[in-house]
């Protein structure tokens, strides 16, 4: 027995040379590049986020110049009615003043009017003088206007620019891993195809999707999860299988054969196993146990139990049944 299991081994090398060293690296890349990407996303959302603070800060400050700049408007509004208003007056005293003049009249009304006049041309002047300093605030206001509107159109600018490169990074990122992933189901193909090669075109071995699918009357006795013989020997040759796909899967893809234990929907209630949960748990586990001692490493396997919660067949016969009991090996991603 061991001598023809030495042969097997020797012609499944020769069979699968290098395919080990492929699938490690591409599992390593694939890591490489999920970790690339991440710490991508966090750097790039960490900078966009304070560029949108700035472009708050930026946007505040534009609205009080905005405002200041309408609150100067108004106010050289008034004063310009004012200066309007003044300068009526003092039209009105200077007539009067020529009036007085021309009639030679009253030499003490004449004194008034002509202090009166006076004093509306020094508020006349300044008025005037107010209204030249509001124009000139108006035109420094006008001038860090136009500065922030440019600096609010740089930082929009350099936030689109950002916002491309990011999408440009998710785009190369999907790429690189959607190559892995159709690297990784070639492998999976490879996987099953071997596995078929080994057990032949049973009835009760079959691919369904992305997963082989073994009746559990195969590796257990009913209501058991303990491997029966026959059951030890198919499995033996399903975990040969697996140790040439693990030695050809690159380090750069991240995988895992996932075990799933199922059952039909009769119930089990025994002390051992309260339910059809812990029965496919069991069983799961019992091949993952068996794959391990066989030389598969532990951190490429995974044991599920379903149940009779995903039956492939939802009809009520015994064929239906036997069918829905069944453990599945899947490849795929970890």
């Amino acid at each position: 027995m061991a001598y023809s299991r030495r042969r097997r081994t020797q012609s499944g090398g020769d069979y699968w040379p290098g395919f080990v060293d492929a699938v490690s690296s591409l599992l390593l890349v694939l890591i490489f590049l999920i970790t690339i990407f991440m710490l991508t996303q966090f750097v790039l959302s960490q900078l966009v986020s304070s560029k949108d603070s700035a472009l708050d800060s930026l946007r505040n400050q534009l609205a009080e110049l905005v405002s200041q700049l309408a609150l100067s408007k108004q106010e050289n509004s008034d004063m310009q009615a004012m200066i309007a208003s003044l300068q009526s007056d003092l039209v009105a005293a200077t007539i009067e003043k020529d009036k007085l003049a021309a009639s030679a009249g009253d030499g003490g009304k004449m004194a008034v009017l002509t202090d009166e006049l006076t004093k509306q041309k020094e508020i006349s002047n300044e008025a005037l003088a107010q209204v030249e300093l509001l124009n000139q605030q108006i035109s420094a206001l006008r001038r860090q206007l136009a500065t922030l509107e440019a600096a609010l159109d740089a930082s929009e600018l350099r936030d689109k620019e950002s916002q491309a490169q990011i999408a440009d990074l998710g785009k190369r990122l999907n790429a690189a891993l959607a190559q892995k992933v159709q690297e990784l189901a070639k492998y999976r193909s490879e996987f099953f195809g071997r596995l078929r090669e080994i057990l032949g075109n049973r009835p009760d071995i079959e691919i369904v999707g992305d997963r082989f699918v073994i009746q559990s009357e195969i590796l257990f006795s009913s209501g058991s999860a303990d491997l029966n013989p026959s059951g030890v020997e198919q499995l033996r040759k399903i975990t040969d299988a697996v140790r040439e796909i693990a030695g050809q899967i690159p380090d750069d893809i991240s995988w895992v054969i996932r075990i799933d234990g199922h059952t039909d929907v009769n119930p089990i209630k025994t002390a051992q196993y309260p339910s059809n949960w812990y029965l496919s748990s069991a069983r799961a586990i019992a091949v993952v146990n068996f794959m391990v001692k066989e030389g598969v490493a532990p951190s490429h396997l995974v044991a599920a139990g379903f149940g009779e919660f995903q039956p492939l067949d939802k009809g009520k016969s015994a064929e239906a049944l036997k069918r829905n009991r069944r453990i599945e090996f899947k490849l795929t991603e970890r």
